[in-house]
């Protein structure tokens, strides 16, 4: 089944020549994932685009059953902070396993920012920071967010003891 037919909204992602290696990656992070399709270059395309006939040009996959495509489009565009990829974790265990993975080779960024070693920017957030933001108490979001803008991962604890008022 085509991407298209699939989802209404598909993020398709350029590569310079790592879509593989970044699909293989992301799908072995999240549940419910894998590759779906590989397509590679013809001749005729490869020539056009300045790629080498029989390698991947475009990679579909699907994170915990959501479709993405990357496509090796060669060094043309780069990723940047503009586009993120939020990942809603339920747990300080969750924030740890997925910034510990897609920090690896990356940069870390303040309050739950990271960009992974392919350029791709990531916010990884406790569900629970929404809530506690959402509360409508002016003092609690306040200590939220001055103990959130000290962070570059997110430590759920220390912003459950600032949201109480807890040193």
């Amino acid at each position: 089944m085509s991407t298209i037919r699939s989802q209404l909204i598909t993020p398709y992602l350029w590569f310079d020549n790592r879509a593989e290696e970044a699909a293989n990656f992301y799908t072995s992070l999240f549940p419910n994932s894998g590759i779906v399709r590989l397509t590679r270059y013809s001749e005729e395309v490869a020539e056009a685009a300045g790629q080498e006939a029989g390698t991947v040009m475009v990679v579909e996959f699907e994170l915990d059953g959501m479709r993405f495509v990357g496509l090796n489009g060669g060094p043309v565009f780069q990723f940047t902070e503009a586009v993120s990829f939020l990942i809603g974790c339920e747990s300080q265990e969750e924030v740890d396993r997925y910034w510990s993975a897609l920090a690896d080779d990356g940069i870390e960024q303040q309050c739950g920012w990271l960009k992974d070693r392919f350029g791709v920017s990531w916010q990884v957030v406790p569900t629970k920071l929404f809530r506690m933001m959402e509360s409508g108490q002016p003092e609690r979001v306040g200590r939220i967010s001055q103990a959130l803008f000290q962070m570059k991962k997110i430590d759920l604890p220390t912003l459950e003891r600032a949201f109480q008022g807890d040193s």
